[in-house]
């Protein structure tokens, strides 16, 4: 497929992207070969290829969630720097 020099400043236009007049070729050319490739893609028989949304079988890498006690809270301040009250003293962040 042809890409116009036109296209691409359109396009650039619509991005709000200046391009010099190499890099405006360059993108037509570059695009038309990813359209060329995709047209050459859509012209591949795919019957009977069940639909995908990934190129590998993903799994879960994840644990399955257990009930638990919950943490001690005195347990969970012994390493904290400071602590009030049971809770953790953090610098202000906010000014």
């Amino acid at each position: 497929m042809k890409i116009t020099r036109e296209d691409v400043m359109y396009v650039a236009e619509l991005a709000r992207i200046d391009l010099s007049d190499d890099d405006i070729d360059v993108f037509a050319e570059q695009i038309g070969d990813i359209l060329d490739y995709v047209d050459q893609l859509r012209r591949v028989s795919t019957e009977g290829v069940a639909p995908t949304s990934h190129a590998i079988s993903l799994t879960n890498a994840f644990r399955d969630d257990e009930v638990s006690e919950p943490a001690d809270p005195g347990r969970a301040l012994e390493n904290a720097p400071e602590s009030q009250e049971g809770y953790f003293i953090v610098p202000k962040i906010i000014g």
